[in-house]
C-alpha cells in the first residue's frame, strides 16, 4: 500500500499520506489561471498569425474546471471591455 505502518497503544494502524496540493481544493484559481492562460494564447497566435489550436489544451481544461455560468459571464465583460483580467 501507499501508508505508513505505525504501532500505537498496542495496536498496527496504517496512516495515509497527505498529497498536497490536493488535486481537488480550491479550483477556483486554476479556472482562473486557464482561462486567462487560453485567452492570452488566442491572442499571442493571431497576432504572430499561428494556428490558434495550440491554444485549446487550455480551453479544455478550462471546461473541465470553469462553471458555464462564469465562462459565460467573463466572455460577456470582455465583450464589454469591462473584463478585470490582463489578457
Amino acid at each position: 500500500g501507499c501508508g505508513i505502518m505505525v504501532e500505537g497503544r498496542g495496536q498496527a494502524q496504517w496512516l495515509t499520506p497527505v498529497i498536497l496540493p490536493l488535486p481537488n481544493q480550491n479550483q477556483t484559481k486554476n479556472c482562473w489561471q486557464n482561462y486567462l492562460d487560453f485567452h492570452r494564447c488566442q491572442k499571442a497566435m493571431t497576432a504572430k498569425g499561428g494556428d490558434i489550436a495550440v491554444c485549446q489544451w487550455y480551453q479544455r481544461v478550462c471546461k473541465s474546471l470553469c462553471p458555464t455560468s462564469w465562462v459565460t459571464a467573463w466572455d460577456e465583460r470582455q465583450a464589454e471591455g469591462m473584463f478585470p483580467g490582463k489578457i
